[in-house]
């Protein structure tokens, strides 16, 4: 397979090159690859600075990959319209925005797809494919074919805020910030998430791992999308992290800070005398301003009933709206993508076995009731009622819901 790696400037160009070459000498020292295989899929790398003709003209399909802003992508677009064939794949990596947006300056929008690739992308197995309600069958069909190719597991979803995955575990993080404005220790919710329920990070290492910058960038997204059921704190630990310019692990600050050990390995530190002070005004600004109680006693499976029965409420709308057509693509998706525990089974079967939609929604509906301000953070959405009411399992929710549709007068 050959490549056109396409960058702004000679210096991104070269650092791209490198990190193809790096990655690749790293499957060498593994074993997974010759010297002669390396040199090989190098020389099928061609790094250009323009959108030349006799370049673009040949691929078979583009994936672009820039920073989240909608204007740059858009213009991006329009300008593979001009250079690639009628026939060429126009795709997304977009982790949030809606692809028919981005898709409003091309003369044939119908072209655009989504192919979102999961950080970091040579590791994470999972492609989700977004489609819209213009996408072809043919186009959905040769990029199923093109992930398999790749040996990425394909799922394909629809197009909404965040599609399925990211939509789906938005408030995952956004529990945890409420969950740490609300007094408990950040330090104790990872503990819980990772060591008690078998994530491979907690909210706040994850947080850190993804950069504040880009989660507040992710965040605003679904508070501008969904602002019933989000939670932010403009005065929050992040927002103040970034006047400091702590983003995290590539800074070397953020909820932990991030010492060099062993092997050049980064190992992550609690250091409760620099970030206390920010926790303490989050909360207090919380606590005043947006009306966040004060909790005073939580246990291990309150903390994660309320981190992840909103994950679970999330689901129940994805899986209501048909943005995901089957619920074991759900679970799949959670289980290569965010992580989610495999010996769970995923997000919706965990749902099912271990918890029950009665006993969500029963606690979801406590939650809401002890954070009034916050209630539609936790409300549970109407496919979870009734599936409770009915008492049927979640996986089997889509064979009896069907949503009052109200007709315009």
């Amino acid at each position: 397979m050959n490549v056109v790696l396409k960058e702004i400037n000679q210096k991104f160009l070269d650092s791209g090159i490198q990190r193809i070459q790096k990655n690749l000498e790293s499957r060498v020292k593994k074993g997974k690859l010759s010297e002669q295989q390396l040199r090989e899929m190098m020389g099928r790398v061609k790094g250009v600075l323009t959108y030349s003709r006799p370049d673009f003209q040949k691929v078979d399909i583009v994936i672009e990959a820039v920073i989240e802003v909608v204007g740059l992508k858009q213009q991006i677009f329009k300008d593979l319209e001009e250079v690639c064939r009628p026939d060429c794949i126009l795709s997304s990596n977009t982790s949030t925005i809606d692809i028919t947006l981005i898709a409003e300056k091309m003369r044939n929008p119908e072209r655009i797809i989504g192919a979102h690739f999961f950080s970091p992308a040579h590791v994470m197995p999972l492609l989700e494919i977004v489609r819209s309600d213009l996408t072809p069958p043919d186009v959905i069909r040769d990029l199923l074919a093109y992930g398999s190719k790749i040996k990425k597991t394909p799922v394909v979803v629809g197009n909404c805020t965040g599609f399925a995955v990211n939509r789906v575990f938005f408030p995952y993080t956004q529990a945890a910030m409420l969950l740490l404005d609300a007094g408990v220790d950040p330090f104790r919710i990872d503990r819980v998430i990772n060591r008690v329920f078998g994530m491979p990070m907690g909210p706040f290492r994850l947080s850190d791992l993804v950069g504040g910058d880009i989660g507040l960038h992710v965040t605003s997204n679904f508070i501008q999308s969904f602002p019933e059921r989000s939670y932010g704190n403009q005065n929050g630990a992040v927002p103040v992290f970034m006047k400091k310019k702590w983003l995290g692990e590539k800074t070397g600050r953020g909820f932990y800070r991030y010492d060099k050990g062993e092997k050049k390995r980064t190992k992550a530190v609690k250091d409760l005398e620099a970030i206390g002070p920010v926790i303490e005004a989050s909360r207090k600004s919380a606590q005043q301003d947006l009306g966040v109680p004060h909790l005073m006693a939580v246990s291990d499976r309150d903390i994660v009933e309320m981190i992840f029965y909103p994950v679970v409420n999330e689901a129940c709308r994805v899986l209501a709206e048909g943005i995901v057509e089957k619920p074991k693509d759900m679970d799949i998706a959670s289980v290569m993508s965010m992580g989610f525990p495999a010996y769970r089974g995923g997000v919706v079967h965990w749902a099912d076995s271990e918890c029950g939609a009665s006993h969500i929604a029963a606690r979801l509906q406590t939650f809401a009731s002890m954070f009034p301000q916050q209630s539609g953070f936790f409300v549970p959405c109407e496919y979870l009622l009734h599936c409770a009411y009915k008492g049927v399992p979640l996986s089997q929710g889509q064979k009896f819901y069907s949503p009052v549709k109200l007709s315009k007068l």
